[in-house]
């Protein structure tokens, strides 16, 4: 099998380390990997702001670059949902239309192309290990793929996950959200890592850099023990990649 790897902004820039454990991750059953060095962003923030017609010719070029019969492959719930729901929304009603349509189809979150069609089994080599996990938005609501990345998690026999009391509520990140409104934005972000202290967790994941930047910065200007890791390094660890 044979895929395109789009590695994101964030990935590009905070999170290389990472994007590779990703496509080791897919190598690892056999997928043949391609990474097309010309990829950009997914056109989320210009979109989210309000800038439609600039957000069509990045989505235009990225469609463009990833032309083809082959799986997409991204490692954040944010671009696969704005690759696999909003592009269609985007070119509704232009001649575009089809084009996005059909690239959404091929578009997956990493975890459920791991899980759902090259359906992984993991031995799970780390020791007893208490977590818990925060649902990026756009992954939750939009891409809808926290359940195929909660099930990985939950095969792995020396993983216990607690689940956070309040889950599903947005960490205050939200892209340029936390730029435009920073009081809003640390007030969120300082109830969610209340809510992950009281889990008396080792370990906190989330399968989103942005969320991951955000609350693991609260967490270390706040003296928080706790220690924060990118899903896909995580699971990458466990499994002795």
């Amino acid at each position: 099998m044979r895929v395109f790897f789009f590695s994101t902004c964030l990935g590009a820039c905070a999170f290389a380390d990472t994007c590779i454990v990703c496509i080791k991750l897919l190598q690892k059953e056999g997928v043949e990997v391609v990474f097309k060095k010309n990829q950009t962003c997914c056109g989320q923030p210009s979109f989210n702001s309000g800038y439609n017609e600039e957000t069509k010719e990045i989505a235009l070029h990225t469609m463009d670059l990833l032309q083809g019969e082959e799986p997409i492959v991204v490692p954040s719930g944010s671009c696969a949902t704005m690759m696999r729901v909003d592009y269609p929304l985007l070119f509704e009603g232009t001649s575009y239309e089809k084009q996005a349509k059909d690239f959404a189809k091929r578009v997956y979150e990493l975890s459920e192309f791991l899980f759902e069609v090259l359906k992984v089994k993991y031995e799970d080599k780390g020791n007893p290990i208490k977590v818990t996990w925060h649902s990026n938005c756009h992954a939750l609501r939009g891409a809808k793929c926290i359940e195929a990345a909660k099930s990985l998690l939950r095969s792995l026999k020396n993983v216990e996950l607690i689940e956070l009391e309040r889950e599903e509520e947005c960490c205050g990140f939200g892209g340029t959200f936390s730029i435009k409104e920073p009081e809003i934005s640390n007030a969120m972000v300082t109830q969610k890592v209340q809510d992950i202290q009281s889990r008396g967790v080792d370990c906190l994941l989330s399968a989103d850099s942005g969320c991951l930047l955000n609350i693991s910065g609260a967490m270390q200007k706040q003296g928080i023990n706790i220690q924060a890791l990118h899903w896909y390094d995580f699971l990458a660890q466990r499994i002795g990649l």
